[in-house]
């Protein structure tokens, strides 16, 4: 073809080509029109119900409120190589049995605790840390269970427990359902996870139930758990036997490796019946979604908050609440009775090891509330409300 018929061809042509080009550019801009009117929608809605939700962009969860903000490489060795320690753990046994009494549980007591009726009644037991085995409406719930003796991806090294379980998972008769707060490896440990499957899940008629966080359901199915797990974002719910369970907001991080921070998402639980409601706080750092919790589901009946692992505040605050701003959430969630977590079994932190029930006392006299609406446990004790 000669240049002058390509010239004429495409002279010929060029109105129809500038129309094609004209309808293109329209359906993109229309296209992002329309993403951009959805995005405005999601923040009208937000606006609009007054609930947080998670940021999540490019596979990653993000927190919404200005009091976040990630530790980064020089907050980590500026803490671990210029930051006064003040843990302050005794080597002597005899000291820490003192301080820490462990209640190592009986057959028949476990026994009681889950088959005794409990429909008018709460019953507790710390285990430490953050797990708790709970007795709620006669359905056995335990809340980030772990039992192994590090909170680490191996067996030789890490935080390693310094207050020793009261009882193991094959000595519980029933469990009925879990709550995972996150998947950092304090309150997702996979040796309990597995040991409670095996016990609870495998092969039973009435098996276990696990509850978590968007994005950790394939964790466990990696794990070759793969039937009975409910994954939620912020304030979804599901109806469980006679209780509902509802994910709540809470400002934290998650990782279990390099390659997946933020690929799974935080949170607390909010649990009821048809009379009682319990909230338990899972890790978290202080901001405005408590006043939200309280608001939409208080008063709180009995709660679980952590208390622990705060020290540095410059480094520690984001992501883990102090006694002062514990008291605080208490106070916002409108709780009635609270047990203090996330402490007394894991030296994660650089404060003296008893000083979150010491400053927790205090605490409650400077708010002028009732000491005993806000208490901690002792390990493996019993408790009934």
């Amino acid at each position: 073809m000669s240049q002058k018929n390509f010239a004429c061809r495409i002279k010929k042509h060029l109105p129809n080509m500038l129309i094609v080009a004209a309808l293109v550019s329209f359906i993109i801009l229309t296209g992002k029109m329309i993403l951009n009117t959805r995005k405005e929608q999601q923040v009208t809605l937000m606006e609009y119900d007054g609930l947080s939700r998670p940021i999540f962009k490019d596979g990653v969860f993000s927190n919404p409120w200005k009091t976040w903000k990630m530790a980064g490489t020089t907050d980590l060795i500026r803490w671990k190589f210029f930051y006064s320690d003040r843990t302050n753990l005794p080597s002597d046994n005899k000291i820490l049995d003192q301080n820490l009494p462990v209640h190592q549980i009986s057959d028949e007591e476990i026994k009681k605790f889950c088959e005794d009726d409990a429909s008018k009644k709460f019953k507790v037991i710390w285990i430490g840390h953050s797990t708790s085995l709970i007795n709620f409406n006669n359905i056995i719930i335990l809340m980030d269970p772990i039992f192994s003796e590090r909170a680490s991806p191996i067996k030789i090294a890490g935080p390693k427990r310094f207050r020793p379980v009261p009882i193991t998972i094959d000595r519980i008769p029933r469990v009925d359902a879990v709550v995972i707060s996150h998947n950092h490896y304090d309150h997702l440990d996979y040796d309990s996870i597995i040991a409670l499957y095996k016990k609870f899940g495998e092969n039973k008629k009435d098996p276990i139930n696990w509850f978590v966080g968007r994005g950790t359901g394939q964790w466990f199915e990696n794990s070759g758990i793969k039937n009975n797990v409910h994954e939620f974002t912020w304030w979804e719910s599901k109806k469980f036997k006679d209780l509902e369970f509802i994910f709540t907001p809470a400002q934290h991080w998650s990782s279990r490796g390099i390659t997946d921070r933020n690929k799974a998402l935080w949170g607390g639980w909010i649990i009821q019946s048809n009379s009682s409601k319990i909230y338990f706080a899972g890790d978290t750092g202080y901001c405005d979604t408590f006043k939200e919790i309280g608001k939409k589901y208080g008063p709180i009946d009995y709660s679980f908050i952590p208390i622990g692992a705060y020290e540095p505040r410059w480094m520690m605050a984001p992501q883990h609440v102090d006694p002062e701003e514990a008291v605080k959430i208490h106070m916002d969630v409108r709780s009635n009775k609270t047990f203090a977590i996330h402490w007394g079994t894991f030296a994660l932190a650089s404060e003296y090891y008893m000083e979150p029930k010491q400053k927790l006392s205090e605490l409650m006299e400077k708010f002028a509330e009732d000491k005993n609406n806000f208490i901690t446990l002792e390990h493996g004790v019993i408790n009934e409300f």
